[in-house]
């Protein structure tokens, strides 16, 4: 299990230092990018390098509290709420697009363990579980087709999580690709048309072309 989630109950004036350094660490990361260093979390949280420490062994492990931390807070809630729902593929689909969300905020933290499937597990793993349940509920009601696997969900998943590097900061253009997914995931394609579609931000040296679709090389 990751630290991040595996962390002993801690004292009131500790519990606060974690909080704040959680909420630096997030702030930071939004303003300089996933290489900001350790000593500028620290000090925008008001707190010093020992401090920081002492609660996060390393880089890693704050980021991995930091990603644990926002969904609990945004994408539990939305799972309780599917669960309890009668009709388990929208219960899913509003899963999917509280953790596009949770992603799309947190792009840098992501960043920051690109490649380490097995740190994430750690704090995803009860959310997977819910979402087999879901997944096998809206087979059952025959609104989620039955050719598909958690394995398939999961990995549905990584792919629209790697959408969140193709946009800008802030922006929902994850919406489109996961309106797809629903399209092909479900028994019965939705009658609604797509989400707007958004281009991907050109890189340095690149530009567009008006009516194309992506980047063209100067």
């Amino acid at each position: 299990m990751s630290l991040a989630v595996a962390r002993k109950p801690l004292r009131a004036d500790a519990a606060r230092n974690v909080d704040k350094i959680i909420t630096a660490a997030r702030q930071c990361f939004r303003e300089f990018g996933p290489e900001v260093p350790l000593q500028t979390i620290a000090t925008t949280a008001g707190v010093g390098p020992a401090t920081l420490f002492r609660n996060f062994a390393d880089k890693e492990e704050l980021v991995l509290a930091a990603l644990n931390r926002q969904l609990r807070l945004t994408v539990d809630p939305v799972m309780d709420g599917a669960l309890a729902d009668i009709d388990a593929a929208a219960g899913l689909l509003r899963v999917l697009e509280a953790l596009m969300g949770a992603a799309s905020d947190d792009a840098n933290l992501l960043c920051a363990v690109a490649g380490r499937r097995e740190l994430l597990t750690g704090i995803t793993g009860s959310l997977m579980e819910s979402m087999s349940i879901l997944l096998a509920r809206g087979q059952g009601q025959g609104s989620l087709r039955t050719d598909i696997s958690m394995t398939d969900m999961f990995r549905l998943l990584a792919m629209l999580i790697g959408v969140v590097d193709t946009m800008e900061p802030g922006s929902d253009a994850w919406r489109r690709p996961l309106a797809l997914v629903e399209d092909a995931i479900r028994t019965v394609r939705p009658s609604r048309p797509l989400p707007v579609f958004v281009p991907v931000p050109p890189a340095p040296g690149i530009t567009t072309v008006p009516g194309q679709a992506g980047p063209l090389p100067e």
